[in-house]
């Protein structure tokens, strides 16, 4: 069995402007994804489809509230190939969040300890990479298809 990664065949990035208030960031962000996973021929009725859209909108509203003003920006990047989906959102503030462990022994009932549980019940994976220069972010989830 090997170990190296295979690169996801689809992959689209999306910038959102500065400081977007938060219900139109989340909506273009999750028409964006629907949009993408039709191009790439992704059932819309599968079951990660809906629980990773919920991931989404928890991990954009978190960076568009949470992140400016140090972040003129947040990007996201949705990813797909055999049987994966991914998509990251990726902001310049230099808090980077604890991820395992959210929500877990009274730790936190907000949008990370959601997105932990739904990626945890799919199966899949979420990290946090930090930018090269210690200022910013992103978290990437990675959810089997």
């Amino acid at each position: 069995m090997s170990t190296q990664l295979q690169p996801l065949s689809h992959r689209h990035v999306l910038t959102l402007p500065p400081a977007p208030p938060a219900p139109p960031a989340v909506r273009v962000a999750r028409e964006t994804a629907e949009q993408a996973l039709a191009e790439w021929g992704v059932n819309p009725g599968h079951p990660v489809v809906a629980p990773a859209l919920l991931i989404l909108s928890e991990l954009v509203t978190n960076s568009v509230r949470h992140a400016a003003p140090p972040s003129e920006q947040v990007t996201v990047t949705y990813a797909a190939g055999a049987g994966c989906l991914a998509f990251a959102v990726h902001d310049r503030h230099p808090h980077q969040p604890r991820l395992h462990g959210a929500g877990t022994a009274g730790r936190g009932t907000g949008g990370l300890a959601t997105v932990m549980e739904l990626t945890g019940t799919l199966g899949g994976t979420a990290v946090v990479r930090g930018d090269g220069d210690g200022r910013g972010k992103s978290i990437w989830i990675t959810l089997p298809l």
